[in-house]
């Protein structure tokens, strides 16, 4: 497969290009890992050059150019649903990662950090403290989120294509320093959900999806948390009632922001905001008005769903019933309860590295600790609250201000 240049006004064509992206990026981790590149030589994959055919890295730089030419009205890019129709986008995600793969596939490891350096402050010295604290540790388990976490931010969910170094630097990792590698995500497994942008190699981690409902394991097979027959009716009732509603041709833009529509197994989520703040306050309240609307009506006593709304996504999610048969959200801390059940993890042997970067990521850790007081975590934020909460909860804690950061620090660990 081979991308040219061409020009992208629609925004299906937009889509279609991330995907060929996914495609050629996903054959270039594949050379890497068959061909024992990614070994203690962080300057192997110039070196050799990968055995990576120009074509691919070319491919890669027509994307770029043809990304970078999608034209501007003010400050945002503008693509089109039809003939007349047009959404404001923001590419930054699409565009720097497809830079920073390029530079990294040209130019090496060693390099690539001093690029990082320069586009994020504090890169150095967060990468070196983290390295230090974490050094000569194995870990039983791996369990981190995506998005915020091991994954910069993306405006669109089905174009957060992960990036050539962002699969290197994780997959190596996980290979020399881990037993059992989880990637826990609100998101669906697939159409669209994390199988479709992720290139790690095929085996190598495992996806919990849909907040840890469902996930792939490391033979390829898919596996699910139990759902009632009376609940999953409910939801289908839901999901039906939702995608009726964004028929309506003026709502139709929020399946389109952000996150999009997401019918996860056993939640559903509804953008109702991106984090360029695309549709005005107003229409975005109004737009969750409605949909509270939609869950009020199948589930009048609030026993089956809970909805939580980031001001970005609404999350309508089915309820479980905790030790005192209470209805409860389903966390990621339950995720972790059932996937170590369910995968035979031994979590009660660490260490165990838990990764995140929200309120939401921190019941995995607690699920970790009491599971094994040996639990390390690394967080990503800028929020000060936020990084006080979670070093109260854990001791071992390492702070980090950038998705990139962390992964820097896996790939030094595992040189």
């Amino acid at each position: 497969m081979i991308i040219e240049k061409h020009e992208i006004r629609l925004l299906k064509e937009f889509c279609d290009l991330m995907a060929h992206t996914r495609a050629i990026r996903f054959v270039i981790v594949e050379n890497i890992f068959n061909n024992n590149l990614e070994s203690s030589d962080p300057d192997a994959i110039n070196n050799e050059r990968i055995n990576v055919e120009k074509l691919q890295i070319t491919s890669l730089e027509n994307a770029l150019f043809s990304l970078e030419n999608i034209p501007f009205e003010g400050t945002r890019r503008i693509l089109f649903l039809d003939a007349s129709k047009k959404i404001e986008v923001d590419l930054a995600y699409e565009i720097e990662e497809l830079k920073k793969d390029i530079f990294y596939l040209k130019n090496g490891e060693k390099k690539f950090f001093g690029y990082l350096e320069n586009i994020h402050s504090g890169f150095t010295e967060q990468v070196e403290a983290g390295v230090k604290k974490l050094a000569g540790l194995d870990f039983n388990c791996f369990i981190t989120d995506r998005d915020g976490t091991t994954n910069n931010y993306c405006g669109m969910y089905r174009s957060s294509i992960q990036s050539v170094y962002n699969a290197v630097f994780i997959t190596r990792f996980v290979k020399k320093r881990t037993e059992n590698p989880i990637i826990i995500t609100s998101a669906p497994l697939k159409d669209p959900g994390i199988v479709d942008v992720s290139v790690n190699p095929e085996n190598a981690i495992i996806y919990a999806a849909s907040k840890g409902r469902e996930f792939i394991d490391l033979n390829g097979s898919r596996r699910t948390y139990p759902i009632e027959e009376n609940k999953q009716q409910l939801i289908n009732e839901l999901n039906k009632k939702l995608s009726d509603l964004l028929s309506n041709s003026e709502l139709e833009k929020f399946t389109l922001i952000g996150s999009g529509l997401q019918l996860k197994f056993g939640q559903t989520t509804i953008a109702r905001q991106d984090i360029n703040g695309s549709i005005p306050q107003d229409e975005s309240d109004k737009f969750l008005k409605l949909v509270q609307g939609i869950v009020t009506d199948i589930d009048p006593d609030g026993n089956n769903f809970r909805i939580e709304d980031t001001g970005l996504d609404i999350e309508i999610i089915l309820t479980i019933e905790d030790s005192e048969s209470v209805p409860k959200d389903f966390d990621k801390g339950d995720a972790v309860r059932y996937l170590n059940t369910e995968l035979d993890l031994s979590m009660s042997k660490g260490p165990h590295l838990i990764c995140g970067d929200t309120a939401s990521d921190i019941p995995m850790i607690e699920a970790s600790i009491e599971q094994s007081d040996d639990t390390w975590t690394v967080f990503v934020t800028k929020n000060r609250t936020l990084a006080e909460r979670v070093s109260a909860i854990s001791s071992n804690t390492v702070l980090v201000t950038e998705p990139d950061m962390l992964v820097a620090m896996l790939a030094c660990l595992s040189r």
